[in-house]
């Protein structure tokens, strides 16, 4: 983006699925200044040690990816996680630096009919949807500068993530995915999600001022089940499935359906950012996942 000065980034997290595909973006973009910090790095044991970390080098913003990453499946999300986003948020105010905390979608319980905005109150009480609450919250209150983006569930062709989940099962002896066709939501692709994070640095930048929670996500929902079926017509090229590899999970009857879906008009109004189809990638992906495999 024209206009855009260089900033200096400190990227919490860089080894999730995310934080591989930001990294190598902004890498050949070349429009900012980034230092990557592990998920291991970042399991500080007190304040102290997460205030030297964050303040080293004189970063501008600090881009957090550790937390949605754990709500993906990569890490068990606990209290102490919820504790170290409390620590950065406070010493990015010492600091005067903005916060861009990555956050989930999993803060709803999925109740409603209709897309989720930022101003629905999270929902969700139970396990890491809590968890993610409450980091949320913190954030909100401890720094002035923050920025909240909610994402779908992210996945990528490395770590944890629903793509590795289904095809590993799939690639053990008389594996077979029973998946559930309850919950719909909107995927995103680690390398969209990298586009959005990329373009939001791009116009902190230029200089915009902007604060409070946005949402992201693909532009087509999806069950766990059409999921599946999408990935398991990529897959099919590389391996071979059984007719009955994919099963819809028995739902108790009357159950009502769920929905994760994001409202994603804040975002567009207010950066420009347009949602993308998560159908398109989910082949390269997949091809990606199996040359791995190979290696």
């Amino acid at each position: 983006m024209f206009g855009a000065a260089l900033v200096k980034v400190l990227l919490l997290g860089s080894d999730t699925p995310l934080g591989h595909s930001l990294s190598k973006l902004l890498l050949r973009l070349g429009r900012h200044e980034v230092t990557g910090l592990t998920r291991a790095a970042c399991r500080w044991k007190s304040e102290r040690q997460a205030k030297k970390a964050v303040a080293r080098g004189k970063n501008e913003i600090v881009v957090d990816l550790r937390i949605a990453a754990a709500s993906d499946g990569i890490d068990l999300l606990q209290e102490a996680d919820v504790k170290r986003c409390h620590w950065v948020a406070k010493a990015c105010q010492r600091s005067a630096m903005t916060y861009l905390y990555v956050s989930s979608s999993r803060v709803f319980s999925g109740r409603l009919d209709r897309p989720y905005t930022e101003d629905d109150q999270p929902d969700n009480e139970t396990g890491a949807g809590a968890l993610l609450a409450s980091a949320e919250q913190l954030v909100c209150d401890s720094c002035e500068r923050h920025l909240v983006l909610r994402l779908g569930p992210v996945f990528s062709f490395e770590g944890t993530n629903l793509i590795t989940q289904m095809l590993g099962e799939l690639g053990t002896e008389g594996g077979s995915l029973v998946m559930d066709n309850n919950l719909r939501g909107c995927p995103v692709a680690a390398d969209d999600g990298a586009r959005v994070i990329s373009a939001l640095l791009d116009q902190l930048g230029t200089g915009v001022e902007a604060s409070g929670i946005y949402h992201y996500c693909s532009s087509d929902s999806a069950t766990y089940y059409e999921f599946a079926e999408a990935l398991l017509a990529s897959a099919s090229q590389f391996s071979e499935f059984s007719a009955d590899a994919v099963q819809l999970e028995c739902q108790p009857e009357g159950l009502a359906p769920l929905n994760r879906a994001l409202d994603c008009s804040k975002i567009r109004n207010t950066f420009a950012i347009k949602q993308a189809p998560w159908r398109s990638a989910v082949p390269g992906i997949v091809k990606q996942y199996y040359a791995q495999q190979k290696q």
